[in-house]
C-alpha cells in the first residue's frame, strides 16, 4: 500500500497543495521539510481526503498521483 504525503507548501499559481506518493519514481517529491505525512492509503483518492484535514485547495501530483490529478 503506497504512502503518500502532501506539500505543506502551495504551488505558485493556483495556490493548491499537491499529495505525492512517496514511491514516485520522478523528480516531483518537494523537500523533505516540506512534506506532510499523510500515512498509507489504498490510493490517492484516500490521500486527497486526508490532505483536506490540513488543507482546503488540495489536488494531486500529475506525475506520481495522475488519476487523482484534476486540472
Amino acid at each position: 500500500m503506497p504512502s503518500y504525503c502532501v506539500n505543506k507548501v502551495a504551488q505558485s499559481g493556483s495556490g493548491e497543495h499537491e499529495v505525492h506518493d512517496l514511491a514516485s519514481p520522478y523528480s516531483c517529491l518537494p523537500a523533505p521539510e516540506n512534506r506532510l505525512p499523510l500515512g498509507y492509503h489504498t490510493n490517492c483518492r484516500g490521500a486527497v481526503e486526508a490532505a483536506k484535514a490540513f488543507y482546503d485547495d488540495v489536488n494531486s501530483c500529475f506525475w506520481c498521483a495522475r488519476e487523482c490529478h484534476t486540472t
